[in-house]
């Protein structure tokens, strides 16, 4: 346990790195298949069937890693995850009734009549719809310190509205890749009218949070921390303005750059996660408690991450054949 140092802070650190990176890749993986579902209403009955197949293989590895993410929370740091669970009960019944919800509409529409496919197709927009808001609103909350006021309820909300234009944008450039034809040209166009709602919300939340948290206005806007993280919304814009160019050249001969859309709305949100991430640290209950005051004893950290060790390459593994197996454009989707 001391071949790194204090185990009493090396441990911690590294199950706080480990939560981190989970939670950063659910929300762009099961992000963009969210947003597929945010984007239902927009399309046909065999424009959503091939919708479906774009995102069949894939949605339930991407939900693991949020399993993982809060596993790690519950091992590592079982205080916080008390406190945490506890101040977000009610959203986090909402988001996993919307998660159920969507996975049995999922299966569902696969087996139900032609007569009752609406039906599910209605569900599995409605579970997609309230899984997101109710993890922006989290979100939102997590930000202010797990405080309500009408203040920190308003920032929560505004969040949960801008989070669900985030991972509908992000499932329209996830169909820019995966589709083709008049999907792609629609999922292009989706991509196009969501990036304006993507950045008023980036500027939005940027500008709101350091007014609802004092924590984030000192670690943003004192020196010389404003000079040293000014290149993160320097490269959020241009990201942004590149973003914007690209889709508008779309689609190109032999489908060209027909995946940098979504490399791109990765890359925003993973600057955005930066930001949270350097906002937060080294609380994992904002205001109250940090990693070191949460974390389980370094005896039973370690063997905690002996068991990650062998689990995350699994998982990881899993996630990498799904896609390469799965890779290339989604197929016509039948259910005979």
């Amino acid at each position: 346990m001391h071949l790194f140092g204090d185990p009493f802070i090396w441990l911690p650190f590294v199950f706080a790195m480990l939560m981190g990176i989970s939670i950063l890749v659910y929300v762009v993986l099961d992000g963009f298949d969210l947003g597929v579902g945010l984007l239902f209403p927009f399309a046909t009955p065999s424009e959503r069937d091939r919708m479906v197949a774009s995102i069949g293989p894939f949605w339930d590895a991407n939900e693991t890693w949020l399993v993982l993410a809060i596993g790690l929370l519950l091992v590592a740091f079982p205080v916080a995850h008390g406190v945490i669970l506890t101040a977000l009960y009610l959203p986090v019944t909402v988001m996993l009734i919307g998660l159920i919800l969507r996975g049995v509409a999922f299966e569902f529409r696969a087996k139900a009549p032609t007569r009752h496919r609406a039906a599910w197709n209605r569900a599995f927009f409605a579970g997609s719809l309230a899984s997101t808001l109710a993890q922006g609103f989290m979100l939102g909350l997590y930000v202010t310190g797990l405080q309500l006021s009408w203040i920190n309820i308003a920032f929560a909300l505004l969040t949960a509205v801008f989070l669900t234009v985030g991972f509908s944008v992000i499932g329209a450039t996830w169909l820019i890749g995966k589709a083709e034809g008049v999907l792609q040209a629609k999922a292009i166009l989706w991509a196009r009218r969501g990036i304006w709602g993507l950045v008023a919300g980036i500027a939005a939340i940027s500008a709101a949070s350091p007014l609802v948290s004092a924590r984030i206005w000192d670690k943003w806007f004192s020196w010389p921390e404003f000079a040293i993280l000014a290149p993160l919304p320097i490269l959020s814009v241009v990201l942004i303005a590149t973003l914007w160019r690209v889709l508008h050249v779309l689609p190109m001969e032999n489908d060209r750059m027909a995946w940098t859309p979504f490399a791109l709305t990765t890359a925003l949100f993973v600057l955005a996660f930066g930001g949270l991430a350097y906002s937060f640290y080294p609380y994992v209950v904002p205001e109250q408690m940090t990693i070191y005051q949460a974390a389980a004893a370094p005896e039973a950290l370690i063997i905690i991450l002996v068991g990650a060790l062998i689990v995350l390459p699994v998982i990881i593994a899993y996630s990498v054949l799904a896609y390469t197996v799965f890779r290339g454009k989604a197929t016509e989707l039948t259910y005979s």
